[in-house]
């Protein structure tokens, strides 16, 4: 339908308006009847949010996505179960989900599996264990960062000094 037919139906309807409001209300899709397709940034983040967590609305985008690519279905089946073994701290199951990664035809997430597998007792130590080095990590990170904002300025004295200032007040 044209836009003078549909200007000629909306004016036999009441409408006040002229051809140039309704070319802007066109052309700011408020007529279309489907929504646009969601960024693969914003289907990634639906696929890695925890389905509990994700409203109706999105939950229901995500599922008409998935049912277009069967691909993209088992890939999210596959990180969301091993969401769960890390969420959860299921080592235990870690060989079953490589046996189903690779039983798959998924190579990136294939990739990744076969990687787990070089070292394998540490993954499951770290998907099993309590214990994580975040906070070690946190400190060093902390002091990179002091280091940059001083570059150039100080000797290694008053940077270690700052250092352990900042440690020691938090």
């Amino acid at each position: 339908m044209t836009v003078w037919a549909l200007l000629r139906e909306i004016k036999s309807m009441g409408y006040q308006g002229g051809s140039t409001l309704l070319y802007r209300y066109l052309g700011q899709g408020r007529a279309e009847d489907a929504p646009a397709p969601p960024s693969p940034r914003r289907v990634a983040s639906w696929i890695m949010t925890d389905p509990a967590h994700l409203s109706p609305g999105r939950t229901t985008r995500l599922q008409e996505v998935l049912d277009c690519c069967l691909e993209l279905k088992q890939a999210t089946e596959h990180v969301r179960t091993f969401a769960d073994l890390l969420t959860q701290r299921q080592g235990h199951r870690l060989d079953d989900w490589i046996a189903d990664v690779r039983a798959g035809d998924l190579h990136p997430l294939r990739s990744f599996a076969e990687g787990l597998l070089i070292d394998h007792d540490a993954v499951v130590a770290g998907l099993t264990l309590p214990y994580s080095n975040g906070p070690t990590e946190g400190v060093v990170n902390k002091i990179k960062l002091l280091k940059r904002q001083m570059y150039g300025r100080a000797g290694l004295a008053r940077l270690r000094k700052r250092i352990l200032l900042t440690i020691a007040s938090n």
